[in-house]
């Protein structure tokens, strides 16, 4: 589980026989889950200042493989007691998104994302999302197509700074949106008592 706040930047040493050699400051352990550019991905060996993790068939499939290059973002998984900033994210990415639209704001920059339709069930205004493993609020969505406003800070600290348009990015939804529409597509009676008792786990 992870916060969607990202800790810093890896650097990509090479990809190749879907293993994705990272340097970073960061020092995990062999089986350590690290998220990269969201992505939640096992660490399979560790070396001198680096670290590598393996991309399943599912992952290679899911994922915007073109942006696992140069740098990217790395967040730990959360650790027991760990301050909950920015929401839960699970690294499971659930679809891709194309930068439609940058457009420069008083004190931000939007990015109008366009994704998937059959994704917009789970895409709500003021809700939250994960793009490459950032955690932000979305603004206002239209169709298949949402707004995001990114912070001076955001625009500096992630790759947002870089990103283009036309450029494709990990989608995660929020995870309770995808449960609460899995469980009220079930045959049997789900009330709202059974839906307080999950959201109270959390």
């Amino acid at each position: 589980m992870f916060t969607g706040l990202i800790r810093e930047f890896a650097y990509v040493v090479s990809y190749k026989d879907n293993t994705l050699s990272l340097k970073a400051k960061y020092k995990p352990k062999i089986g350590d889950s690290v998220a990269v550019n969201g992505a939640c991905l096992t660490v399979v060996r560790v070396g001198e200042g680096t670290f590598d993790v393996e991309l399943s068939a599912e992952t290679r499939a899911l994922v915007a493989i073109e942006n696992y290059k140069n740098r990217v973002h790395i967040e730990p998984a959360m650790a027991m007691g760990d301050r909950l900033e920015g929401h839960i994210v699970q690294g499971h990415v659930d679809c891709l998104a194309k930068i439609k639209q940058i457009s420069q704001q008083e004190n931000g920059v939007d990015f109008v994302l366009v994704f998937p339709l059959e994704f917009a069930k789970f895409i709500a205004p003021k809700g939250s999302i994960a793009v490459d493993g950032v955690s932000l609020t979305i603004n206002s969505v239209s169709k298949n197509e949402c707004r995001l406003t990114i912070i001076p800070h955001t625009l500096k600290n992630t790759l947002f700074g870089e990103y283009k348009v036309g450029a494709r990015v990990n989608i995660e939804t929020d995870m309770f949106a995808r449960y609460l529409y899995h469980m009220f597509q079930k045959p049997h009676d789900v009330g709202w008592n059974t839906v307080d008792g999950i959201m109270a786990r959390y």
